[in-house]
C-alpha cells in the first residue's frame, strides 16, 4: 500500500486527517482522529495495557502535560533536545540539516554531528534548496524543539510542553515505590500525548509536532540484570537483531547475553516482550527488526540503544525506541530538585539509584503502520476490492448488522439484534443506508472483520447470514445464537 492510499482512505473514513482543516492557516504535524480512527487508536492502546502491561504487572499512571523549566534542566533536554536547521539565502526556506543532505546524497548523517560537519558535507554534495535551487545556504545552527509555556496571569512561569512522556514517571518513581508497595525490578507506564516543534513535520502520522506515546519505564537494580524471575519463558526466543554493520538474524536471548550483544537478561527479556506484542497486534517476524544504534546515533542519555522498526510501504520506521537510560534521569533529577531519589532492597543494607530500561513506543507510528500492513487489494471478477485485513482486537467494530431492506419488519429486527449485541458487550455498526455491496465495501474498507446480513429468509426462520471480512466466506446462523458465536469467536474459543 502506497501513503497516498493510506492517505485517502484515511479521509475517506474519518480515520485521521490534518487538525483545522478549514483554516487554510493551520500550522502542520497536527492531526486529528475521527471517529473510525479513534475506535482503532483506543483499542491499539488497550491492546498494549492488555498484553504487555497487565502480564507483566506495570503500573500506569496519567501525568501531566506540562512541567516546570527545572524539569527539563536537569533531564538534558534543554541543552540537548536540538534538531540542526539550515536556511537558504534566496528563498529564506528553513530545512532541518541532517534530512535535507540526506534526502539529496542517501548519505546517513549522525545524531550527534556538529554544525561545522554539517555545513561540510552541505557544500561536498552541493546540496540544492528544494524550494527554489539554490546552492547558497546560512551557517547550520542548532533548534530547540521544546514548545514553552508561559502560566500564570503574569506569565513569568516558565514551563514546557513535554516532549515525551517519560520525565512524569521519572518524578513519580520515588512516590510509587514507597506507597505501592513495589520491588524492582518495577515497570512504570503512561499513554498520552507529548509535543515537538518539529522543523519539518511530514508522512502524515510518521513526524508530527502533537503525537501519541505509550511508554514503559523499568527500573531495576543494576547489579542483579542477569536475575530476571521469569527467563526461562524467552531464553530460547529468537530475536531479529541488527547489529552494528551486519545484517538482521535471529538470535536467541540465551546466545545475546552470553555473547554480550545486549547487556544482560533484563534488557533482552524485555526486547522479546515488544516483539512478540507486534507479532499479536499482526506484524509479520520477517518485517520486524531491533536496530543497534551506534555511539554517535543513541539520545544523549543512552548508554545502550535498539530501535525497534517494522518494514511497510515507507520502507523500515521507528516504532520503539528500546534505551538503557542507566542511572541518567534519577541523578540528574535528585541534583536540580535537592531531594535524594535512592532505593533500598529487602536483605541490602545500601541505598542505590536505580537504572532504567525504557520501551518508548509511539501510539500513531503504530496504527499506522498495522494499517499499511493491513491494506489488501484483489480483483473479483471485474472489480477490485479493497479491505483492511486488521486483527479484530484492532477493528473499530468487530461485527455489521446490516437488514437487506429497510421494509416489512427487517430493519427492525436488525436494530434489535445489533442493540442486543452491544448489550452483550460487542462493538457493532449498524448500518441501513445503500446498497448492500457497499455497505459490504465500507465494512470491508475499515476493517470490521464479520458482517450480519438480515434478508426475507430471516422472516421465515429467524437465521441470517454471518460473512467473514478477509475470505468472504458465510453461513447461515440462527439469531438467537448469533451472540454467543461472536463472542466465541471475539475471545478466540472458535473459527469460522
Amino acid at each position: 500500500m502506497g501513503s497516498e492510499d493510506l492517505v485517502n482512505l484515511a479521509l475517506r473514513r474519518s480515520i485521521f486527517y490534518p487538525s483545522a482543516e478549514i483554516y487554510s492557516n493551520s500550522p502542520s504535524g497536527f492531526w486529528e482522529f475521527g471517529p473510525i480512527g479513534e475506535a482503532m487508536r483506543r483499542k491499539a492502546i488497550d491492546f498494549w495495557r492488555r498484553e504487555l502491561l497487565q502480564k507483566e504487572s506495570f503500573l500506569e499512571i496519567f501525568g501531566a502535560q506540562i512541567l516546570p523549566e527545572s524539569v527539563f534542566r536537569a533531564s538534558g533536554h534543554l541543552e540537548n533536545f536540538n534538531d540542526p536547521i539550515v536556511q537558504c539565502r534566496k528563498c529564506a526556506s528553513l530545512y532541518r540539516a541532517d534530512k535535507l543532505i540526506m534526502d539529496s546524497s542517501k548519505e546517513l548523517v549522525p545524531e550527534s554531528i556538529s554544525t561545522a560537519e554539517l555545513d561540510a558535507l552541505i557544500k561536498k554534495h552541493e546540496v540544492k534548496c528544494p524550494k527554489c535551487k539554490s546552492k547558497d545556504f546560512a551557517t547550520a545552527r542548532k533548534f530547540n524543539m521544546m514548545m514553552p509555556v508561559s502560566i500564570g496571569a503574569t506569565g513569568d512561569v516558565q514551563c514546557y510542553l513535554r516532549p515525551e512522556t517519560c520525565q512524569s514517571i521519572f518524578l513519580d518513581f520515588d512516590r510509587i515505590f514507597k506507597t505501592c508497595r513495589a520491588k524492582l525490578p518495577l515497570g512504570i507506564a503512561q499513554a498520552g500525548a507529548s509535543f515537538r516543534n518539529e522543523i519539518a513535520p511530514r508522512n502524515t502520522l510518521l513526524r508530527a509536532r502533537e503525537f501519541g506515546q505509550m511508554e514503559v519505564e523499568i527500573f531495576f537494580n543494576p547489579k542483579k540484570i542477569n536475575s530476571i524471575e521469569r527467563w526461562g519463558e524467552v531464553a530460547e526466543y529468537k530475536l531479529n537483531l541488527m547489529q552494528l554493520g551486519k545484517d538482521v538474524r535471529a538470535v536467541s536471548c540465551a546466545d545475546a547475553v552470553a555473547k554480550k550483544i545486549l547487556s544482560g537478561q533484563l534488557v533482552a527479556y524485555y526486547l522479546a516482550r515488544v516483539q512478540q506484542l507486534y507479532e499479536k497486534y499482526g506484524v509479520p517476524l520477517p518485517k520486524m527488526r531491533l536496530r543497534e544504534l551506534a555511539d554517535n546515533e543513541r539520545a544523549f542519555y543512552a548508554k545502550e540503544a535498539w530501535d525497534f522498526e517494522v518494514e511497510c510501504s515507507e520502507g523500515w520506521v521507528e516504532l520503539i525506541a528500546c534505551n538503557n537510560r542507566a542511572d541518567y534521569d534519577l541523578k540528574g533529577h535528585a541534583k536540580e530538585s535537592k531531594k535524594e531519589i535512592k532505593v533500598k532492597e529487602e536483605g541490602d543494607s545500601e541505598a542505590f539509584i536505580p537504572h532504567i530500561f525504557e520501551l518508548s513506543a509511539g501510539i500513531d507510528r503504530t496504527l499506522y503502520v498495522l494499517l499499511d500492513l493491513a491494506y489488501k487489494k484483489e480483483k473479483r471478477g471485474p472489480e477490485e476490492r479493497a479491505y483492511l485485513d486488521l486483527n479484530p482486537k484492532i477493528a473499530p467494530y468487530f461485527s455489521a448488522v446490516f437488514p437487506l431492506v429497510n421494509k416489512e419488519g427487517i430493519d427492525e429486527r436488525a436494530k434489535a439484534l445489533a442493540n442486543e449485541l452491544s448489550q452483550c458487550g460487542i462493538d457493532v455498526l449498524h448500518d441501513d443506508r445503500g446498497s448492500i455491496g457497499k455497505r459490504y465495501a465500507r465494512a470491508d474498507e475499515i476493517g470490521i472483520p464479520y458482517a450480519i446480513t438480515l434478508d426475507f429468509e430471516t422472516l421465515k426462520d429467524a437465521s441470517a447470514t454471518l460473512r467473514e471480512r478477509s475470505s468472504m466466506k458465510q453461513r447461515r446462523v440462527k439469531i438467537a445464537e448469533l451472540p454467543e458465536a461472536l463472542w466465541k469467536l471475539q475471545t478466540g474459543k472458535s473459527e469460522f
